[in-house]
């Protein structure tokens, strides 16, 4: 059974890790690798692309921050969905085709980023996910986002 929870907000792609993203409206997301000329694409990771809901940049807008879609380094940018909540595994299908599984919540920044240094804060590592891509297909703007029940 599916369930609409959200939509898409922002597709963002960048060529080194470690910084911005920027949006490209419409991105195609490859199986067991992530979305095509991003850097993070790789094959047999967990961290294939990243998520972060709007939620959680509002937040760092409160802060007074200028903050934009893609630039904590998010492929996805999403509205509707309590990202950080949803258990590993869980699925989510996007657009017409593309079916994520979520792999991780959150991240351990080691040291900070370009982003920190950049924006200030960085709300990735609290409340980004990170999922897999297990069927290929495209995403855009405007796409909606469900999560399917197991």
């Amino acid at each position: 059974m599916k369930k609409v929870c959200g939509k898409v907000l922002a597709v963002n792609i960048s060529q080194k890790k470690g910084e911005k993203k920027n949006n490209i409206d419409c991105g195609v997301f490859l199986e067991n690798l992530g979305l095509e000329n991003d850097a993070h694409a790789q094959a047999d990771i967990i961290r294939q692309v990243s998520l972060l809901a709007k939620e959680s940049i509002d937040k760092i807008r409160a802060k007074g921050l200028d903050v934009h879609y893609g630039d904590f380094a998010e492929n996805l940018t999403v509205e509707g969905i309590d990202l950080p909540s949803l258990p590993i595994g869980t699925r989510l299908k996007v657009g017409r085709d593309v079916l994520l599984e979520v792999s991780q919540i959150g991240k351990v920044c080691h040291n900070r980023c370009n982003i920190f240094y950049t924006v200030g804060d960085c709300v990735m590592p609290r409340e980004g996910i990170f999922a897999k891509v297990l069927v290929s297909g495209e995403i855009k703007v405007d796409d909606v986002v469900e999560i399917i029940e197991g």
